[in-house]
């Protein structure tokens, strides 16, 4: 599956979307877990999605099973990796792709790595590192082991006798051991490392938001994110203030902070004239969200105005006070939206696209937002290859992930039958119920 700057998922429910962005959540709270134990996060009620069992995650429920995933990706900047063998600062390995994969086994008992493997290229060779399980019967003592795997590259064990690897960190990180057994393969845990930083800059806002507030407490933290369900919203824009998150939309142009960037979309949108976050008073950290509806519109809290304002307002803080770079987890980010906001959302995530170098992978029921998107395409604010769209459905009992063919124009070559439902059919059969009344008058 190819993932761009904005990646799109379209479908009948329950055919498989949330799932492929859940997977990217297991992950990240695998990542961010305390537990180095634990092989796979599937959730809890902190987390950010809770998948149940492992049992619950693989395929058809049967165990014992395997769990399998490869993921690529290009880092900001290239990974250089510096030769523990030679003094000074000589480059032993400098690349900017890199891949990951793992094989876990699933029993009702343990879940275990079978292998994990980080993967590049420098120089036109591809490089290996990782762990893989040796089975019982062909291990020294009759447990299953792990043995390091670096290939092409030459291992050099330390003297002394040759110790079996514990268990691997995680599903994807090396002991330390790794470090005491071998002389110059320290620099494998700068490929942990990589991959720690791609998924704690993921970032997720869930389908189900929360209800505006008349008031709302800050205390002058800096929040990760805007929660889950939005909750930290207000409080992530207040924090700008704070730490001064200033950025520009191009050369030459005024630089705005975050707040200014999200008060400006919400009137471009069309859904209030002003915004702004007031304290209640003097020294006091309780602080009021007000808007005005139009220009001659008396200011009210935002509790007082459409649902639509509250709902859209922690995806709009959250595109812009994501840090640069980062990937944007949208699920249903349309909803309680007029459509012609929901077409004007598109442009919102393509100025956060623009402007933050941000990715955006978001899951939608929204014609509006998509032929937006195609608009956009066929005008060159949005290259054809800088969009991946897809479509999700069930045949048979499996999920089926059908990439949507985009030319440059932003016609999609290849449109799924009933893609958001059977417009002509509503039309033939209004019609016809329309001349059989008329006939029947």
């Amino acid at each position: 599956m190819r993932l761009s700057s904005m990646t799109a998922l379209f479908g009948a429910n329950s055919s498989g979307k949330t799932a492929l962005l859940q997977w990217l959540l297991m992950l990240k709270q695998t990542v961010e877990s305390t537990d180095s134990s634990r092989v796979l996060h599937t959730g809890d009620k902190r987390s950010y999605v809770d998948l149940g069992t492992p049992c619950d995650i693989i395929y058809g429920h049967q165990l014992p099973g395997v769990l399998e995933f490869s993921l690529c990706w290009d880092m900001l900047k290239p990974l250089r990796i510096l030769n523990p063998e030679r003094e000074g600062r000589q480059t032993l390995f400098s690349f900017k792709e890199m891949q990951f994969s793992a094989s876990i086994d699933v029993s009702p008992d343990v879940v275990q790595v079978s292998q994990f493997m980080y993967a590049f290229k420098y120089r036109d060779t591809r490089y290996n590192f990782g762990m893989k399980r040796q089975d019982s019967e062909v291990s020294n003592n009759g447990k299953d082991e792990y043995v390091l795997v670096a290939d092409p590259f030459g291992a050099k064990r330390t003297r002394g006798r040759a110790w079996p690897l514990p268990l691997p960190i995680k599903s994807y990180g090396f002991p330390d051991q790794v470090k005491a057994y071998y002389q110059n393969v320290g620099f494998v845990s700068e490929f942990v490392l990589a991959f720690e930083q791609l998924l704690r800059g993921v970032y997720y806002l869930g389908p189900l938001r929360e209800y505006p507030h008349r008031r709302y407490v800050w205390a002058g933290e800096q929040p990760q994110d805007v929660g889950v369900r939005g909750e930290l919203a207000v409080p992530a824009l207040l924090a700008t203030r704070k730490w001064g998150m200033i950025f520009s939309r191009g050369r030459g142009e005024r630089k705005q902070t975050v707040e200014e960037r999200v008060a400006e979309w919400l009137q471009k949108l069309g859904l209030i004239f002003s915004f702004s976050l007031e304290p209640i008073a003097e020294n006091r950290n309780d602080y009021e969200v007000r808007v005005r509806q139009s220009k001659n519109a008396p200011e009210v809290l935002i509790t007082d105005v459409g649902f639509g304002v509250s709902q859209i307002l922690p995806v709009l803080v959250l595109c812009f006070y994501a840090p640069r770079g980062s990937t944007v987890i949208l699920e249903q980010p349309e909803i309680h939206l007029h459509p012609s906001v929901q077409a004007g959302l598109a442009d919102v995530l393509l100025d956060a696209i623009k402007t933050r170098g941000i990715q955006i992978i978001l899951e939608s029921h929204s014609e509006y937002l998509l032929r937006r998107l195609q608009r956009r395409i066929a005008e060159g604010v949005l290259l054809s290859d800088e969009a991946a769209l897809y479509f999700t459905k069930v045949e048979q009992g499996v999920s089926r992930l059908d990439a949507l063919q985009l030319d440059g124009l932003g016609n999609i070559t290849n449109w799924p039958e009933n893609f958001f439902g059977d417009e002509m059919e509503d039309l033939v059969a209004m019609a016809e119920a329309a001349m059989q009344r008329q006939q029947g008058g």
